[in-house]
């Protein structure tokens, strides 16, 4: 069956990214800290991770992420998601309006302009497709950014939620949980690194 999952690092203080998060800085001032984890040569480091970008059917962003992701300090074939690790998902970006162009126009890329609910149904969708197509199930991924987890959250969308926790703290950025909505957790796994407590939980 597939799942709605949303992935995403954060600081002991509960950010998602350092102070003054942009363009040409989109983890924020420090925040590339959060994602050592992702650059490990830790095996328990590198098993979350391949196990992440295996299960990924289609992935979620938001326009902001986007942009960042597709700038020109953005990804490439070294950075981008699940490089080096498995074949490239289906990527679908909630956004106001679609870009005008596209760097990497080499990614599947759909842009859903009616809202979050209806991005996580297209996203569904196509992982289904993937699922049928390659035999086994595979997962919608929710990677951010924070706002837009946070409102997945919120709006009772996600099934699953998985916290790379970075031994750092930020002091001021994105907040992941601004309150408001209560969660009821149930924890199905945690590992520890070097780098990261890697947590999973079931929402619900």
């Amino acid at each position: 069956m597939t799942r709605i999952v949303a992935d995403i690092s954060i600081s002991l203080d509960g950010f998602v990214t350092g102070p003054d998060p942009g363009a040409d800085n989109g983890l924020g001032t420090g925040g590339e800290a959060l994602h050592t984890w992702a650059f490990s040569d830790d095996p328990d480091d590198r098993q979350v991770l391949r196990a992440a970008t295996a299960r990924s059917g289609a992935v979620i962003l938001g326009r902001t992420l986007f942009d960042i992701v597709d700038g020109p300090h953005g990804w490439d074939d070294a950075t981008g998601y699940g490089a080096g690790e498995v074949g490239k998902p289906a990527f679908v970006v909630v956004t106001g309006s679609p870009p005008e162009s596209v760097r990497l126009s080499d990614l599947d890329w759909t842009f859903v302009t009616t809202g979050l609910p209806d991005a996580v149904s297209t996203a569904r969708e196509r992982a289904e497709a993937a699922s049928k197509e390659r035999g086994r199930d595979l997962d919608v991924v929710l990677m951010g950014g924070g706002a837009t987890i946070g409102t997945a959250l919120a709006a009772g969308l996600v099934d699953e939620l998985q916290i790379h926790l970075a031994p750092v703290v930020l002091g001021a950025g994105t907040p992941l949980f601004t309150g408001g909505v209560p969660l009821t957790l149930t924890q199905r796994s945690v590992t520890v690194t070097s780098t990261a407590t890697h947590l999973r939980y079931d929402i619900g």
